[in-house]
């Protein structure tokens, strides 16, 4: 299924991260559980990171396609909040594995990873990159 991509949020980082709201994958992700932080991997689910789309994989049918490159990307080098470029984003994926997706109800007005990370309504985890 194809997921407007004004309902995600690249975030690049050692680990990057992407945050999709209103996913209709939200209800197959695993509920997030991060005890200390620590991002569980989310089992029999993947990531394939590309300039163009972006497709986050699951078990069966479970899946969604972003349109990539009219997402929006923050994060990098800079002071964290500058936009970035899903090429870099792309490339911190492929660095670090794979990628952390959060499903949430609504984007976040600002990125508090432990209010995210703690909020019981989270679901995802890490997804292994396939290349």
């Amino acid at each position: 299924m194809l997921l407007d991509p004004g309902n995600t949020l690249f975030v690049r980082g050692a680990t990057p991260v992407l945050l999709l709201a209103g996913a209709p994958v939200h209800d197959a992700l695993p509920p997030l559980t991060a005890p200390d932080g620590a991002i569980p991997r989310c089992e029999g689910w993947s990531i394939v990171p590309r300039l163009t789309l972006c497709v986050v994989d699951g078990p069966g049918d479970h899946g969604v396609l972003v349109p990539a490159l009219a997402a929006p990307v923050i994060g990098g080098s800079d002071d964290g909040t500058a936009p970035g470029h899903m090429a870099d984003w792309c490339d911190d994926t492929e660095r670090a594995g794979g990628a952390v997706v959060l499903s949430l109800d609504r984007l976040p007005q600002t990125l508090d990873w432990p209010a995210l990370l703690s909020s019981g309504t989270t679901r995802g985890g890490f997804l292994p990159a396939l290349t």
